[in-house]
């Protein structure tokens, strides 16, 4: 997630650590396999953790090869965005790499932007994370999490393979970092008609950080209800992201007139003592201690949040999108 400042305004004409919140914490499921109160998120099937914590890994594997982070200019990201790409099309996803031709830093990578082939293409639900992350270090919170709790859930789609109602779109965005300038670019290349066809955005940006909360962008839109609904069954009692507000890639499609929501953990700001006796972890510390440092390494996870987030996706996406 990017650090706070001012945005440009836009025409519309054109992984692998063991962290986790304390036990008391902890919801009625979290070992592996979440489970949930409703026969409807029932119907979503279980996203492996272990598998998200997978993607995370190479992530981490290709900082270390590229100079220790994966900055959007750097080899790093585009050897990121490689990775991701290989494992859709393998799946069967329609790929894309959409260079950012205006608005981008100088040399910044593309976005990577993933279809599933079926289902009602008037009707899409888009569902993105940044891929890149800040020169400091690898970026594994920030935002590997979110970019690998995405790409599992891509993967598990396809080899689900359900009858489709709505079509479903991924996108891992660049230069984020930066300005949000990659999912900038995206929304100002849209059409109307195909900005009309985008019926929620949903980002996920650090899923994963070590004394976190259960934040949710826009929390009580009618585009936020799976994913609140999904972690209300978890007994978590999600807030409201004050902090991400204006900061990540949803803003853009908000500022288009799209429904947006996502999930977050937090950053940099601090955990209140009504939080931490509600979540568990440190009153008056961050929410993610190593945010936009050397130290958001693999042991920067918090893996039952990771969890949570991922399978909330799944609940969602099956919600909005499978017949």
């Amino acid at each position: 997630m990017r650090r706070r400042f001012a945005v440009a305004s836009f025409s519309l004409a054109v992984v692998l650590g063991c962290g986790t919140l304390p036990a008391a914490a902890a919801g009625p499921a979290d070992a592996g396999r979440s489970t949930t109160t409703t026969a409807d998120a029932l119907a979503a099937p279980d996203v492996d953790v272990t598998k998200v914590r997978a993607h995370l890994s190479e992530l981490s594997a290709i900082a270390a090869r590229n100079g220790g982070n994966r900055r959007s200019t750097t080899q790093g990201y585009r050897d990121s965005v490689a990775y991701v790409k290989g494992k859709l099309q393998a799946a069967g996803y329609t790929v894309t790499e959409q260079p950012c031709t205006s608005g981008c830093t100088s040399g910044a990578g593309p976005n990577l932007i993933a279809e599933w082939p079926k289902g009602d293409a008037n009707n899409v639900y888009m569902f993105g994370a940044h891929l890149d992350g800040v020169s400091a270090g690898p970026g594994m919170n920030d935002n590997g999490s979110g970019s690998a709790a995405l790409l599992e859930n891509a993967l598990t789609l396809a080899q689900q393979n359900p009858t489709m109602r709505n079509r479903v779109r991924f996108a891992w965005w660049t230069d984020e970092e930066q300005g949000l300038n990659g999912s900038e670019f995206y929304v100002r290349s849209l059409s109307s008609t195909q900005r009309a066809g985008i019926r929620a955005y949903y980002n996920f940006d650090m899923v994963a950080s070590t004394n976190g909360g259960y934040f949710i962008n826009r929390i009580t839109t009618s585009a936020a209800a799976p994913l609140k609904a999904y972690w209300d069954s978890l007994g978590l009692r999600p807030e409201e992201n004050t902090e991400g507000a204006g900061r990540s890639d949803d803003y853009p499609f908000q500022q288009a007139g799209i429904p947006t929501s996502g999930y977050a953990m937090g950053a940099g700001a601090r955990k209140t003592s009504a939080q931490a006796t509600k979540w568990g972890g440190t009153a008056g510390s961050a929410y993610d201690p190593c945010y936009h440092r050397s130290c958001d390494t693999l042991t920067n996870i918090n893996t039952t949040g990771l969890d949570r987030a991922a399978d909330g996706i799944a609940h969602t996406l099956w919600q909005q999108a499978v017949a």
